[in-house]
């Protein structure tokens, strides 16, 4: 039987490449001499530090232009409250993987209630769809792409005849 899974990942290698070109450019920039303002990436988390918070914010732009050169979906990354004191500010990014359970429900939902002829199961982080042919399997998928309201960005793997 035709199926696929719906997953939300991140390409790890490309974001560790983003946050090694973010560092080169906030070390080059001239706004952020003598500053030791860094990125550092840690289990899917990106820390900034730096001295101000407008710093933090520039910083993010940073980040954000090079995760996305890199092909990384904006919508996998949440920024979280900046932490700032006296000549230290610390922010941390976290970078999303994998569905979670209101958002995998929320896909269910919606290929049932298109009436397709094809099956959905929330299996841990992914969404497995199954269905008798392999054009009904690609409606699911084009249906899913036309949806613009997740919060996290969808791929589609494991394509099965």
């Amino acid at each position: 039987m035709p199926s696929f899974d719906v997953v939300s990942e991140v390409d790890k290698h490309e974001l560790t490449n983003a946050i090694d070109q973010a560092n080169k450019e906030v070390v080059t920039r001239f706004d952020f001499k003598g500053t030791d303002s860094s990125f550092e990436l840690k289990d899917l988390e990106i820390k900034m530090s730096t001295e101000s918070e407008f710093q933090l914010d520039q910083m993010y732009n940073v980040l954000t232009s090079k995760l996305s050169k890199r092909g990384i979906d904006l919508r996998a990354i949440e920024l979280k409250d900046p932490d700032v004191q006296l000549k230290t500010a610390k922010q941390t990014v976290i970078v999303h993987q994998g569905l979670d359970t209101p958002i995998a429900k929320k896909v269910v939902k919606i290929l049932k209630d298109a009436k397709l002829k094809v099956q959905a199961q929330i299996q841990g982080e992914s969404v497995r769809v199954t269905g008798k042919k392999r054009d009904d399997l690609q409606e699911a998928i084009a249906l899913l792409k036309a949806q613009e309201e997740f919060e996290r960005p969808l791929q589609f793997e494991n394509f099965r005849d």
